[in-house]
């Protein structure tokens, strides 16, 4: 008989006692694969428990991969050997100036590994209690839908909000005009989709969004990428460029730039808009960091009515990158087509997390929240250009906020020796090359301003500066 105590009084379910008994026997090589485990009824009969529960705890452990279940046989302790792992790794060398190679070494970096040039603010940071207090509102409400899929253009009543949140950055919409989306990086995708062939030209910015670069590289762009100034695109180059290459669209951030920290200026908006009138091109518009700034600024889509421009936006940055909830709003024409487009690609976006982002909205929280957040933003910004002062880094300039701090290195021509020696100290650094349409050499650095007083950061800095100085 498997030995196993069972304590009803202990305050935690006979289920979970079960399960994490025959879990540890299995992990203790106790029971070893193959073995086979007691029938239900004979478990229930000898451990003094209903047949009900030993069938929830067997079910469990099928379900996380610890049991086999055999039809007409019973249950058995599966094999969970894993295949040995590559003993040839990437050099760090090479893989650090690879984009896709920097996202996952930052989305699995544990609590031990340092993303300083992450795109998202630290889990501490955001409001989980809220995410969870309106979870559980959501789990109460039998009318949310838990179980189907959601509408083409996603959630109505999140849709029939968006409106007043974007009239207060002075751009005006109707919630027909807006689809939601997985994260902007989906609503990226589905404009790449629209408005881009194999061999087209795209402007981009130079430096620029390195996600983006890639998207566009899968569906076969040609990357022409404008320079990015203090106020913004360089509106000169812009259109000399527009001329010579004919582009059908300009991919774009107009507030809080990655990676620079920028904001296009008045001046500078309505060339770019004159620009693409001239040249009859459409703009892309990536607003993510939206609420991140503290104050009245200038945006594309707020002066083009959504005429030729494509706005989007997320609530990945202030709320929760797990939820992925973003949207994308155009002109009637254009949402139309990017409908489609996501109905053929995904067919529908999780109600339930746009249902969770329209209560954290509206419940009337999200407001205070996101002051907090951005004065916390101002605080560590300064301390991060204390600190890039301190180890003699240059910044491009000091942003209005955000999260972002745009760094040069003095002396040298790539930054992306020094992030291959930070990643082998655990540190994730992003160097400008990752940045730039072609991967041309750079000697900036992006820093994420969230993790600007980690000791870590300073006396890694502080010590490869020294040294190459």
């Amino acid at each position: 008989m498997l030995q196993i105590s069972l304590s009803p009084e202990s305050g935690v379910p006979l289920v979970d006692q079960i399960v994490h008994a025959i879990r540890g026997q299995i992990e203790d090589r106790v029971l070893r694969p193959g073995a086979r485990l007691a029938a239900i009824r004979q478990f229930a009969e000898n451990h003094e428990v209903s047949r009900f529960t030993v069938v929830e705890a067997y079910d469990r452990l099928v379900a996380q991969g610890y049991v086999q279940s055999r039809r007409g046989s019973g249950f058995y302790v599966a094999n969970r050997s894993l295949p040995a792992s590559n003993p040839h790794p990437a050099p760090i060398a090479s893989a650090a100036v690879d984009a896709a190679w920097l996202m996952r070494q930052a989305l699995d970096a544990g609590a031990e590994g340092l993303r300083a040039s992450a795109g998202w603010l630290p889990r501490s940071w955001l409001d989980e209690e809220g995410l969870r207090r309106q979870l559980r509102a959501m789990l109460r409400d039998e009318g949310s839908n838990l179980g189907d899929y959601g509408r083409p253009q996603g959630y109505l009543p999140l849709r029939q909000h968006l409106p007043f949140k974007l009239a207060e950055l002075g751009i005006a919409v109707q919630p027909a005009q807006i689809v939601l989306t997985h994260g902007a990086t989906q609503a990226l995708d589905m404009a790449v989709h629209h408005f881009v062939r194999r061999g087209d030209a795209v402007l981009v910015d130079d430096p620029g969004y390195f996600s983006l670069f890639g998207l566009l590289r899968l569906h076969g762009a040609r990357l022409i990428g404008v320079p990015w100034t203090p106020e913004g695109p360089d509106a000169a180059e812009l259109e000399r460029l527009a001329a010579e290459h004919k582009p059908k669209v300009y991919f774009t951030q107009s507030v809080l730039h990655n990676p620079t920290g920028a904001c296009l200026s008045p001046a500078n908006a309505y060339r770019i808009l004159q620009c693409a009138a001239r040249h009859d091109f459409h703009i892309v518009e990536d607003d993510t960091y939206c609420d991140l700034h503290p104050g009245i600024t200038t945006r594309l889509a707020a002066l083009d009515h959504l005429d030729r421009v494509v706005y989007i936006s997320s609530f990945s940055k202030t709320l929760s990158g797990n939820l992925r909830v973003g949207f994308v709003a155009a002109c009637p024409a254009i949402t139309e087509a990017l409908t489609n487009i996501k109905v053929l690609t995904s067919l529908a976006t999780p109600e339930a997390a746009e249902d969770m982002v329209y209560r954290m909205l509206t419940e009337g929280h999200y407001r205070k929240y996101v002051e907090r957040l951005r004065n916390r933003l101002g605080e560590a910004s300064a301390r991060t250009l204390r600190l890039a002062d301190k180890v003699g880094l240059a910044p491009f300039i000091a942003p209005q906020g955000g999260v972002f701090i745009w760094t040069r290195i003095p002396g040298v021509d790539d930054a992306v020796a020094l992030a291959a020696r930070a990643a082998q100290q655990g540190i994730i650094l992003a160097p400008g090359t990752l940045f730039r349409p072609q991967g041309q050499a750079s000697p900036w650095l992006r820093l994420n301003v969230a993790y600007g007083g980690d000791v870590r950061l300073e006396r890694f800095l502080g010590e490869a500066l020294d040294a190459q100085g």
